[in-house]
């Protein structure tokens, strides 16, 4: 192949690309701008050394000595022996027993100055130390200390972890789709040939006898599969009831297979699951038919493309999807990592280990999956938003497990309780506050705020306007009121109950009552008056669902406004019969409310 890529243009590719998880820079000078000097040989040596141990414990990297943070080549300015004492640091600068997987430890002329260059795989066979036993891993961008613990893996995994690197006998470049390679690689770095993106990633390495195809390359862009990895499939099975039998009460009403290379399956697994997700077809705003799903359709593809991605390819077994009334299986080959827990996952703290460093990488650098770790978060955050029950991860000798319910969080007294507000648009978090007031609960700010789960005071303020202007959660302690009460009781404010959900039923027969009807006027208000000061005058009428004072003009001596029931019944008592009033010296008129005309 006529087409290589030399080293030095693949190094001159890495330095546009940036630093990255897998991609280090650093500096040869030190000194402030104007008086820069040649770093101590020792300190580079020193961060190498880190460095390399960093990557191996981690997924692999590169490190480039003499280029700036911002991709700046500076160069490296020292004496030939120290280059030397330098590139030995993979070997001086590690732990004595420790043999690193170094791929490259090089000096090169990039724009006419010395570049070093250094390239280290994952590790498989253990964990990698520094000379005085500390181990560090990569994390992000930065390299991190992490205990010989959490690094140790059982060798069981070391050819699951290795799968994806091992060279594949036999495979030739005209047995990948270069049209798909090709359309990666323009993704990748325009104008970089299907070749050049094939080694530039490391699926491949140019040798005397030609480019040799690593297993990653196969399994990534293969024509025929079938021929590399008979089962890079995923099987979807819809079952009926809640669990799988067996015999003469096997309950598998649908049974499907897709295969394809793993480029493709990402796309032939999700139009084979996504059919089973909706529940039924719905006449939209836009006069078209909407399907409504019972799962977010996110969390769904996210736990498919985690499995992918993960899934133990040295296991020739397929990707099994379980689709029961109540919930889907989304079952991988391989069990999970040993450096990884559960709990770990559960936690949703990023916790991440890469079997397939290689996919890993490839379909994370072309956005074909999230930063790792992040897609599990991602899938537990989109059946929150749902109110949907939590996933659940499970894993044994043979296999990792997500399961995604569609089962609701709310109880069905609480799901009663929510339908009896219908007619009525809630958003989830106004949902979860009419829950939370339940059995004619009184809230205080501070339950509000956790039934929301947000500290976020706009959100607050968004969300108990909405609900008191709908007639759905009423104040029953003003503002004022609960400073007061908090002062003699020497309580937090936040605790101090201020509003309770109203009724449904009045509800619903308040706003079968058109408002102006349960509104009055109210005239000669003192000009010091509040809002909240005129709704615990008319409160002892009736459930108020709103109150307004317009701003008043500059000569007027008394301000008016408008006091809304929930019902019409005390709009007649207060008009028909007047009742005498007063706020301050002031004798308050009351009328029936009228539109302007």
């Amino acid at each position: 192949m006529g087409d290589m890529l030399v080293l030095a243009e693949r190094v001159r590719n890495t330095i546009q690309l940036g630093e990255s998880h897998f991609r280090e820079f650093k500096s040869a000078y030190e000194g402030k701008p104007g008086e820069k000097r040649p770093r101590k040989w020792v300190d580079i040596c020193r961060e190498v050394g880190e460095g390399l141990v960093a990557f191996a414990n981690a997924d692999g990297g590169e490190i480039l000595i003499g280029v700036e943070d911002d991709g700046r080549i500076s160069g490296v300015p020292h004496t030939e022996e120290d280059l030397q004492r330098i590139l030995a640091a993979p070997q001086t600068h590690v732990h004595r027993k420790t043999a690193l997987p170094l791929r490259f430890a090089t000096s090169l002329q990039i724009e006419g100055k010395c570049v070093l260059f250094f390239s280290v795989s994952k590790g498989t066979q253990g964990v990698f130390q520094l000379p005085d036993g500390r181990c560090v891993r990569r994390s992000g961008t930065s390299t991190v200390p992490e205990s010989v613990q959490k690094i140790l893996f059982d060798q069981r995994e070391a050819r699951s972890r290795a799968y994806d690197t091992e060279f594949v006998d036999g495979a030739q470049v005209h047995d990948l789709d270069l049209s798909l390679v090709q359309a990666m690689a323009d993704a990748y770095l325009r104008g970089i040939t299907a070749e050049k993106y094939l080694q530039q990633m490391g699926l491949a390495e140019y040798t005397s006898g030609g480019l040799r195809l690593r297993r990653a390359a196969v399994l990534l862009f293969a024509k025929d599969i079938h021929r590399w990895h008979p089962r890079c499939q995923v099987r979807t099975l819809k079952v009926q009831g809640t669990a799988l039998r067996a015999g003469a009460e096997y309950n598998v009403t649908s049974d499907e297979f897709v295969e394809g290379n793993i480029l493709q399956l990402l796309i032939r697994s999700w139009e084979a699951l996504r059919p089973f997700l909706a529940y039924k077809t719905e006449f939209g705003s836009d006069a078209r038919f909407e399907q409504k799903y019972i799962y977010p359709e996110w969390a769904c593809r996210e736990a498919l493309v985690n499995a992918i991605a993960h899934r133990d390819y040295s296991i020739q077994r397929s990707i099994d999807v379980f689709i029961f009334d109540d919930r889907i299986d989304v079952m991988s080959p391989g069990a999970i990592l040993s450096t990884l827990t559960i709990d770990q996952l559960l936690k949703l703290e990023g916790a991440h280990e890469s079997r397939n460093a290689l996919l890993a990488r490839v379909l994370r650098e072309a956005g074909n999956m999230r930063e790792l770790g992040e897609g599990m978060k991602r899938i537990f955050e989109l059946m929150e938003q749902s109110d949907l029950r939590s996933p659940d991860l499970a894993t044994d000798e043979n296999s990792f497990t997500v399961t995604l319910y569609h089962r609701s969080v709310f109880s069905p007294q609480q799901l009663t309780w929510l339908e009896m507000f219908e007619g009525i648009q809630l958003s989830k978090n106004q949902q979860r506050i009419v829950i939370a007031g339940i059995g004619g609960q009184e809230l205080a700010p501070g339950d509000i705020y956790r039934a929301m789960n947000s500290e976020d005071r706009d959100t607050y303020d968004r969300e108990v306007t909405y609900l008191r202007t709908a007639g759905v959660l009423v104040e029953i302690r003003t503002n004022a009121q609960a400073n007061q009460l908090a002062k003699r009781t020497r309580k937090p404010k936040s605790s101090i109950p201020r509003f309770r959900v109203s009724d449904p039923e009045m509800l619903k027969a308040a706003r079968s009552t058109p408002e102006s009807d349960r509104r009055i006027a109210v005239f000669n208000i003192p000009l010091s008056a509040t809002e909240a000061e005129l709704e615990a005058v008319f409160e002892q009428f009736g459930q108020i669902v709103h109150v307004k004072i317009p701003p008043p003009k500059a000569d007027f001596y008394s301000k008016f406004g408008f006091v809304t029931f929930a019902e019409a019944g005390p709009v007649q008592a207060l008009t028909e019969e007047p009742i005498p009033l007063t706020m301050g010296q002031n004798k308050l008129r009351i009328e029936t409310y009228r539109e302007r005309s």
